[in-house]
């Protein structure tokens, strides 16, 4: 429910139309020429069943039709000379809904009873003149009933058409964007990086060739780059096919702190709680706030310590990432985009992220990742 907008619920508002036809009814039945006794009592309730009937008329409309149509036979036949206004209305709403060869048939085989019915109950040669009168007047007001459920039935079908024309349309339109961003990032980034992995295992291999110590920034360049292809190459064929999705998760969290102690920042991984299943969607996003922040943690808060935490709750995840660096060092009072791309990604699955600097020094990212309903 919106801030202050006051929704009434669907079946409430059936529920007073319905109580409001059936006291229509009753008072216009019992306010003219009305049997006594027994037939009153049996009339009336019929009057008031068939008003009340529509409470249901969106949830079973055959139901409620061949409810209110019973119910007007009964009651003209009990000798209430009554419009039957809860059949219409059910005719309404069961064209709505689709069940127009039904509603025809009925409809014609109540008006055919309702004819004969009129004819035994009134006597004279007049008979005749009224029976027909009734049965016309009962016959227009079931065609408008008719045609206005149809009418409504076409305007919600070309609706619902619309609808679904314009998200293929934003789903085409996605998918295109999405290959234009793949063609991109291929013509841009792919050059580059193998020339780096190239490069750096070339260096390497010369070094070892030598005999010559390869230094740890080497190796971590050569790792690097070898990470950064196979991340380019996965992002790619997921930005090419929907239904693939980049492979890192929670399971390679331990390999992305060992690949950061080779840098010289020393990490430690903690799991608390009882590992799970947790859904994909989760999963990712929890290596890719491990992997942003210690990456900020390497570039820019000269620490030497970075401590992983990965906690296992009853319906959540929960990751925290602290460091013993430089507070003053770090993005928090003006957060780049690798803390935007994280909060952006927490808050997409109903999540919080908490990011300030450590009174003891350096700095934490905190975030809550709820495992239910994700996907």
């Amino acid at each position: 429910m919106d801030k202050g907008r006051f929704t009434v619920p669907a079946g409430a508002t059936d529920g007073a139309i319905a109580a409001g036809v059936a006291a229509l009814l009753l008072g216009t039945g019992l306010s003219g020429p009305h049997p006594a006794g027994s037939r009153e009592l049996l009339g009336s309730a019929l009057l008031a069943l068939g008003g009340l009937a529509l409470a249901a008329r969106r949830r079973t409309p055959l139901a409620v039709l061949a409810a209110t149509g019973l119910c007007a036979a009964g009651s003209l036949a009990s000798g209430f000379d009554v419009l039957a206004v809860p059949y219409l209305v059910a005719v309404y709403g069961s064209v709505r809904a689709g069940h127009r060869r039904i509603t025809l048939a009925a409809s014609a085989g109540l008006v055919a009873v309702l004819h004969l019915t009129a004819l035994v109950l009134h006597d004279g040669p007049a008979r005749e003149a009224l029976a027909q009168a009734r049965s016309t007047l009962e016959l227009a007001w079931l065609i408008a009933a008719f045609a206005a459920g149809e009418a409504v039935r076409q305007a919600e079908r070309r609706a619902d058409e619309a609808e679904r024309t314009r998200e293929e349309t934003a789903r085409r339109r996605a998918d295109e964007e999405r290959l234009r961003i793949a063609r991109e990032l291929h013509d841009s980034l792919t050059h580059q990086i193998s020339v780096i992995k190239v490069q750096s295992e070339v260096a390497v291999h010369v070094a070892r060739r030598r005999g010559e110590q390869v230094p740890q920034g080497l190796l971590a360049i050569q790792e690097a780059g070898r990470e950064a292809s196979r991340e380019l190459r996965a992002t790619l064929q997921a930005l090419r096919d929907d239904d693939t999705t980049p492979p890192h998760g929670l399971d390679h969290i331990p390999h992305l702190v060992k690949r950061f102690r080779t840098t010289g920042l020393e990490t430690t991984l903690t799991i608390e709680g009882h590992p799970h299943t947790v859904p994909a969607a989760v999963s990712r996003t929890a290596y890719r706030i491990v992997q942003e922040s210690l990456t900020n943690v390497a570039r820019h808060a000269a620490a030497t310590t970075a401590s992983v935490l990965i906690d296992y709750r009853p319906g959540a995840l929960t990751i925290r990432v602290d460091d013993n660096g430089k507070a003053a060092a770090q993005p928090a009072p003006t957060p780049g985009l690798g803390l935007l791309g994280m909060r952006e990604r927490v808050t997409a699955l109903g999540g919080r992220l908490h990011t300030e600097p450590r009174r003891e020094g350096g700095f934490t990212v905190q975030a809550a990742l709820p495992t239910n309903g994700a996907s």
